[in-house]
Order: structure tokens, then C-alpha cells, then sequence
């Protein structure tokens, strides 16, 4: 699966157990909630600051961003 897709997959599910929007975690995280959404998409190529970024606001691990569950 393309790395792009497996990232957004991973956002999403860890954003749904924490029962948050796509609006609140762009808010917990500082980005703009259109970017949020093309990142689940996978149309977006965040840089490796931004996954950083993400894996803070979603209490994890950058590499289970990227994990292929």
C-alpha cells in the first residue's frame, strides 16, 4: 500500500478512538482541518516534521503512523 494511503489510514483510526473530529484534531495539532482531511485521503505528502507533529497531538509513537497494520 502506498505510504501516503497507510499514514492517513492510521491518522484517522487513532483520531476516531479518541472520538475527535477532523476539525478538533487540527485544532490540537495546528494545522488546518482541509489539510487533516488530504492527509487521511492520502493526497497529501506531509513532511516528517508534520507526522512528528501529528504523533504528539495523537499521544503515539511516529512510527505507528507508518505502521502497515
Amino acid at each position: 500500500m502506498d505510504i501516503r494511503r497507510q499514514l492517513g489510514l492510521n491518522v484517522q483510526r487513532l483520531r476516531r478512538q479518541k472520538g475527535w473530529s477532523q476539525e478538533a484534531l487540527a485544532f490540537e495539532s495546528g494545522l488546518h482541518r482541509t489539510y487533516i482531511s488530504g492527509i487521511e485521503r492520502g493526497v497529501r505528502n506531509p513532511t516528517i516534521e508534520i507526522v512528528a507533529q501529528l504523533a504528539e497531538t495523537l499521544a503515539v509513537p511516529a512510527s505507528d503512523l507508518l505502521a502497515d497494520l
